[in-house]
């Protein structure tokens, strides 16, 4: 009779139990499994929205486990191999890490276990296609989302792994840390269970209007998938293969829908070749280009972080992320370009706020979005585009229904006069605040600034 064997798997950013490769491999190598989630210490510094979101997806795992799921707080690079030494365990299976800090952590955590004679195993990434994958004919990565986009058609990608009928958890007498009070009782919807439910409500009833509609915030029209993405509650080839299986799938609408899974793809791809540009300007042609800085520049980037600068669509945005950690893409980039082209704020000043409150704050996505709109990052466009608050409004908010929702000092006014509130003799009756800059002019600052530097 073969000895019993365990084999460890180290659960991330894939807290779900299907279409996952890594638990496959795991069950392979071993006549046991032992899940695990590791608490860093850094995870839980921060009360933010996204470590209560994280906790909460942990929590449903667990109970997903049949609480086999074994939580143990320290840092990885000592529990890991002190828990493969403590149940026997060989190999420690992962989906591969693709973020920097991700990367630089496996590496050590690979390192400890190889000196005591155990392995590190990654099996598949958070992504469809795993970053680094797809490159040009020169071999060389590609910089632009359109010719990625077309080099991610044609290079394919797998199916979906299947869900294993039985998974032979080690129940042995391993001892788990709890979580942090509060985790459990959590009121955010999270776990895969509620992931696959959401997917499928959109896949049926939301996605046939998603390109004609995605862009209103006044309208739930969107997936809000992301924070499932993030914490691989949902992996994104399930996704990829309903689409195609669903008569939907051949739709525009469709179509626009897997153009977005593709963005996310292509800013960790971009992550993973140049890991500096999370926090660093990825195109170095505006390295002079100056920003503000000051008492002044802070006081107007509080009026910005409280929802408070005078400008509607920019201030419900503002408000939306403090109290719902989310807050529309559309309106993300209104809200981003404000700061970047109105206040002149270098745009890591944003990013960092946006993951400090996002449920679904990922750095790649975030950081490269935010670069997108500041003009230091992918985008083909130059610098010089700049956004209009309150064309912007007018057009994706038309009613003003999403302004209203979000700025209780612009209910008494109907339509899109929520937008505009200097234009009428009631508009700052609820003390609503007068702009803190003008954008006119700001733009044209904007403008000037570009000119100084790129020459």
């Amino acid at each position: 009779m073969t000895a019993a064997t365990t084999s460890i798997l180290w659960f991330r950013r894939d807290l779900r139990l299907s279409d996952h490769p890594a638990l496959l491999a795991a069950i392979d190598s071993a006549t046991h499994v032992l899940p695990v989630f590791v608490l860093d210490p850094r995870l839980l510094e921060n009360d933010t929205p996204r470590t209560r979101r994280l906790l909460a997806s942990v929590a449903s795992l667990s109970k997903d486990t049949r609480g086999a799921l074994v939580i143990r707080r320290g840092n990885p690079v000592d529990v890991i191999p002190e828990l493969a030494q403590e149940v026997g365990a060989q190999q420690v299976h992962v989906s591969r890490e693709t973020t920097p800090y991700g990367r630089r952590r496996d590496e050590a955590v690979e390192k400890a276990l190889a000196d005591d004679g155990r392995e590190l195993i990654g099996t598949g990434t958070p992504y469809a296609v795993g970053p680094g994958r797809i490159v040009n004919q020169s071999g060389s990565p590609y910089k632009v989302f359109t010719p990625f986009a077309k080099a991610w058609h044609q290079h394919g990608r797998p199916a979906p792994a299947e869900r294993p009928k039985r998974i032979p958890w080690l129940r042995d007498d391993v001892r788990s840390d709890a979580l942090p009070r509060g985790a459990k009782a959590s009121k955010v919807e999270a776990g895969e269970a509620a992931a696959l439910k959401r997917w499928e409500s959109f896949l049926h009833d939301g996605l046939t209007a998603y390109d004609k509609e995605r862009d209103r915030p006044d309208l739930d029209t969107t997936s809000r998938l992301s924070a499932p993405l993030k914490y691989g509650e949902i992996h994104p080839r399930t996704i990829l293969a309903d689409i195609a299986a669903h008569s939907a799938g051949r739709s525009q609408a469709a179509g626009t829908y897997v153009t977005e899974l593709i963005w996310r793809e292509f800013y960790a791809d971009v992550l993973w070749h140049q890991p500096d540009s999370a926090w660093h300007d990825l195109r170095p042609e505006l390295a002079k280009l100056p920003y503000d800085s000051g008492p002044e520049t802070d006081r107007l980037v509080d009026a910005w972080r409280e929802g408070r600068t005078g400008y509607p669509i920019v201030d419900a945005g503002m408000r939306q992320l403090l109290e719902e950690g989310w807050m529309h893409n559309r309106v993300r980039m209104i809200t981003a370009s404000f700061l970047t082209k109105d206040l002149h704020v270098w745009w890591p000043v944003g990013a960092q706020h946006f993951l400090d409150h996002l449920v679904d704050g990922d750095v790649a996505s975030n950081n490269h979005g935010w670069q997108w709109v500041a003009g230091t990052g992918t985008d083909a466009s130059p610098y010089f585009r700049v956004f209009n608050p309150v064309t912007q409004g007018k057009k994706f908010d038309p009613d003003g229904e999403y302004v209203r929702r979000w700025v209780p000092e612009l209910r008494h006014l109907s339509g899109a006069a929520a937008h505009e509130p200097w234009k009428h003799d009631n508009g700052y009756d609820e003390k609503y605040p007068q702009p803190v800059v003008d954008h006119d002019d700001e733009r044209k600052e904007t403008l000037a600034r570009y000119e100084r530097a790129r020459r």
